[in-house]
């Protein structure tokens, strides 16, 4: 297995909390293959280019909270995937942990913008078509999870 995380072309215009869910990826990504230990990730990610400009306390919250949480997002997420879970590329697991991790823990974030942001990691670190399915999936998941908000939208 490699110690290499996922690394994407840097973008201009990105938020502190867009930052934040890229370094929560890497994080996601390095955990899901060498099962290392998240204070281990988290120290060597703090120390990486350009993470003064995340913000720092929602990229805790989310590798941390996804990896606490990992067996009910993944239990939620299980009956709305086509393959086993362990068959994901590590990039899509991770973005959907973290979009299935926003969308039940954090409300306050609108349930497109979660999806939205998804879709945007996996389009930079994933492949070719990841983000259609990140996007499918997550937009399945907030229907369950937020249902008003869903609906109210959709009407």
């Amino acid at each position: 297995m490699t110690n290499k995380t996922p690394h994407a072309n840097p973008s201009k215009n990105r938020t502190p909390r867009h930052r934040a869910r890229e370094f929560a990826l890497q994080g996601l990504y390095q955990w899901l293959l060498n099962n290392e230990d998240v204070s281990a990730i988290e120290a060597h990610i703090r120390e990486a280019h350009g993470f003064d400009k995340a913000d720092a306390e929602h990229f805790d919250a989310l590798l941390y909270g996804a990896i606490k949480q990992v067996t009910n997002l993944r239990a939620g997420l299980a009956p709305l995937i086509d393959r086993s879970i362990t068959e994901l590329s590590p990039v899509e697991h991770a973005a959907l942990l973290i979009g299935a991790f926003e969308l039940q823990n954090h409300i306050e974030i609108p349930y497109k913008v979660v999806i939205n942001e998804a879709v945007e990691l996996t389009k930079s670190f994933g492949g070719i078509d990841g983000h259609k399915y990140v996007n499918g999936v997550l937009d399945r998941f907030a229907a369950k999870v937020r249902d008003t908000e869903v609906g109210a939208t959709r009407r």
